[in-house]
């Protein structure tokens, strides 16, 4: 099952970030997480599951040949042991293994990172006929840069069209679905996914929001939203991706919908950060929040201090 990927070396690293369609089977999430973490040189950082979405995001990283093997191995037991069929969740969602992007760490290139999403890519689906869709950055069309054109109609609607629409044909893998749906892999600089609920259980108002801050609606520039119900009747979520923290920073987005909220006469109740994002994100927030002239990164201790033990290794 092994396969040598190219790329590699102390200071060229890859970070994984794959969605798997579940999140309420503690046995299975157990399972596909000890897939990824048997690779040896990969590094598992965090793990975040919700049942209401019925998903699992789980954060990797190494060197790109063991992040490459890594990320195939949680896809196999991931077809192995989930069932599109009986599969329901807020969550939209297309595959077992719903989407894998690769993230450039340290001196790794993006274009490095798209090598490896085709690696990986052909990988799946030659090896497990699962269908694969190229997606942002390693896109093979323009359309399929961005995942919600993909994931269009989600497992149903693509089993329906992929045999009888050239649009709806994978980069990789068989132009049929089984029970495994089909994954979407890709390139990307890093992304933050967050969250923020609301104490209404209006659904409609959640979705006018998302709608207002998203910027393939006239929002906010790198933002997606979508909003989703939660395990509380009593509170909706708007649920983003932030795809450049640098353009619209967290601040800048929490403001916008706490605003928008407030003028239906809505509070925000919590705020959530899901799988990991850098420093400088947070250094950005707090320096607009406390107008600080000068904080960023090198004003965090512990970066610091990881910045000398790496000049010391």
């Amino acid at each position: 099952m092994a396969q040598v990927y190219t790329m590699g070396s102390p200071m060229k690293l890859v970070e994984c970030v794959p969605n798997f369609s579940e999140g309420r089977r503690l046995e299975v999430i157990a399972e596909i997480r000890a897939a990824i973490q048997r690779v040896p040189g990969v590094y598992v950082l965090d793990q975040h599951s919700d049942a209401i979405h019925n998903r699992t995001v789980v954060t990797f990283a190494g060197g790109a040949a063991a992040v490459g093997e890594a990320a195939f191995r949680g896809a196999a037991r991931a077809s192995e042991l989930i069932d599109l069929t009986q599969h329901h969740g807020e969550h939209p969602r297309m595959g077992a293994t719903d989407v894998v992007p690769f993230i450039p760490l340290g001196e790794t290139t993006m274009a490095e990172c798209v090598a490896l999403a085709q690696q990986v890519g052909r990988r799946i689906g030659q090896e497990l006929q699962i269908p694969v869709y190229l997606y942002y950055e390693a896109a093979t069309r323009p359309e399929r840069r961005w995942l919600p054109n993909i994931r269009r109609g989600e497992f149903e609607l693509i089993k329906e069209e992929i045999q009888r629409l050239e649009e709806r044909r994978p980069d990789f893998g068989p132009a049929r679905l089984g029970p495994a749906g089909a994954t979407a892999i890709g390139a990307r600089p890093v992304l933050i996914a967050f969250n923020v609920n609301l104490a209404s259980g209006d659904l409609a108002l959640a979705r006018s929001i998302a709608r207002a801050v998203r910027q393939s609606s006239g929002g906010l520039p790198g933002v997606q939203a979508q909003g989703m119900a939660t395990a509380d009747p009593a509170v909706v979520q708007v649920s983003m991706n932030l795809l450049d923290y640098r353009a619209t920073s967290l601040h800048e987005l929490f403001g916008r919908v706490q605003e928008l909220a407030a003028l239906q006469g809505i509070e925000v109740v919590t705020s959530e950060v899901v799988g990991l994002l850098p420093t400088e994100a947070l250094t950005m927030a707090a320096a607009q929040q406390l107008r600080a002239v000068h904080l960023g990164p090198t004003e965090v201790l512990e970066q610091r201090l990881l910045g000398a033990l790496l000049e010391r290794a």
